[in-house]
């Protein structure tokens, strides 16, 4: 239960939340029965449509254009396996043509569970009392940087409840810790956040301290599911004001923005059309995409019965294809595959969806890395993960693929962000930048953390391959990156383009 503090801090903030809703300078875009009748009306697609929408989805590829929703809405409806073969085939040649065969890793960071808000499939809502709820101090989270550089992570994404002991000015606190971190060549580079959506004001204030993207989920853009789930007099109850978080912080200057949907609350074809209406409203009001679409499934959760019993789950076929449609429609956005799915299903998807970014060495416990020999502490977590895998067992399978790891935070740094890295995404220009600094910084994985079978194939076979590659595709930048290879050997570090 509440205290009656955080009762009192939860009614001021409604208040002024209700006040904004009043005066919201934008119209909501998800209209639900328009939806539908799209949905309806593509229900039998025919083949030459589908082989059409293919097409035009690999031609958006060199310029950044979304599909339309009546396109989608086709490729969701499509029954045929052997349209979905290419389909998936299509996703593949989307991603490596926009950003080549790396791929991106980070690991999420739980920094505050405790919130006000109860949500029904949440196992931090404020109602759940057979989750422990936790805050780091500032002590404790020194510890989790030391286990995640150890590892030799390089980017995060830290994760706050909507809570008052988690209020901007700690976020601002805790990320300006997390950067001021050195243990030895380890460091992070890129803070990126997934926190309850903010006032424009204190969005401006969280871009003083360098945050990389800002992510907010509007988990399902279904009104009256949302409603069912987000209890009225919450935070979170209130739809317009989630909806439109990242127009907010657009206006505040804040570079990179991402969304993303809970997979299992209601129908997907709908959460996917309500996602592309969502790229579109960012598009359309600054110009600037989303940075990064998430599509994370439901998952079992302590004292959480919907996260098993939802009408609406979404089997591992089905979640192949929302995977795939994403990449075809909106084919510049980094598409985030996450450690909920089980490591199995995230090398097939991997291999055929269009993936980009992958978290790996993942816990989720508050407190979790600094007792790393415990796959799951189930009172401290949100959800279960299903892929344990560590950073370096997953570093290996990836090369074992053939796939290039990387640890890139250049365009980050170098200010490649926002309407900087829009153009280069949007017209498959990105991945030159993307092989030569993950070159770089696999190399630095190579020499600082990696087992020798890690190493060992890293430096006989993907290194080798990918500067092979910017040699014939980009010799100045392949010359570079080799000088700059070699003042990593002498103990150089964060060398980048």
């Amino acid at each position: 239960m509440l205290t009656k503090e955080e009762k009192a801090w939860r009614e001021v903030r409604l208040n002024q939340i209700l006040k904004w809703e009043e005066n919201c300078p934008y119209e909501d875009f998800i209209d639900d029965e328009k939806i539908w009748s799209i949905i309806e009306a593509k229900k039998e697609p025919e083949r030459q449509e589908i082989l059409e929408i293919i097409e035009k989805a690999k031609e958006n590829a060199y310029t950044g254009a979304m599909l339309a929703p009546e396109e989608v809405a086709a490729l969701a409806n499509t029954k045929d396996p052997d349209l979905w073969e290419a389909i998936f085939e299509a996703a593949t040649w989307i991603k490596n043509t926009v950003y080549g065969s790396r791929i991106v890793l980070f690991s999420p960071l739980y920094i505050s569970s405790p919130c006000v808000n109860n949500c029904a499939y949440c196992g931090f809502r404020q109602s759940n009392e057979a989750v422990k709820k936790k805050t780091l101090t500032m002590e404790e989270l020194e510890d989790e940087i030391r286990v995640l550089t150890g590892m030799g992570q390089k980017r995060l994404i830290v994760v706050y409840g909507e809570h008052p002991v988690s209020d901007v000015k700690f976020m601002c606190e805790t990320i300006e810790k997390i950067y001021s971190l050195k243990f030895g060549k380890g460091e992070i580079r890129r803070v990126n956040v997934n926190a309850p959506p903010l006032f424009k004001e204190e969005y401006e204030e969280i871009k003083t301290v360098g945050i990389g993207t800002y992510q907010v989920f509007q988990e399902t853009y279904h009104h009256e599911t949302y409603r069912r789930m987000h209890p009225k007099g919450t935070l979170k109850g209130e739809y317009k004001w989630r909806l439109f978080a990242l127009h907010r912080a657009l206006e505040a200057d804040i570079d990179d923005v991402a969304i993303g949907v809970l997979l299992g609350l209601y129908d997907w074809r709908f959460e996917l059309l309500g996602l592309l209406y969502h790229a579109y409203s960012l598009e359309k009001e600054f110009g600037v995409g989303t940075h990064t679409i998430s599509y994370p499934r439901l998952e079992p959760a302590v004292n959480t019965p919907i996260t098993t019993k939802s009408s609406y789950l979404v089997s591992d076929e089905d979640f192949k294809k929302i995977v795939a449609i994403i990449r075809l429609m909106c084919p510049y956005t980094g598409s985030i595959l996450t450690a909920r799915e089980p490591a199995s299903l995230r090398q097939e998807v991997l291999k055929k969806c269009g993936v980009s970014q992958m978290d790996a060495g993942t816990r989720i416990a508050v407190g979790g890395y600094a007792e790393m020999e415990k796959e799951h502490i189930p009172e401290k977590q949100q959800f279960m993960i299903q892929d344990t895998r560590s950073l370096d067992e997953f570093i290996l399978d990836l090369c074992r693929e053939g796939y290039l790891p990387s640890f890139c935070t250049a365009c980050y740094r170098e200010g490649r962000t926002g309407d900087n890295f829009m153009p280069l995404a949007k017209h498959a220009t990105v991945k030159n930048f993307c092989i030569a600094n993950g070159i770089l910084t696999f190399k630095e994985y190579l020499l600082d953390y990696a087992s020798p079978e890690v190493k060992e194939l890293g430096e006989k076979v993907i290194i080798p391959e990918y500067l092979k590659w910017l040699e014939d595709n980009i010799p100045r930048a392949a010359e570079r990156v080799k000088e700059l290879l070699k003042r990593e050997e002498k103990g150089e570090r964060d060398c980048h383009l």
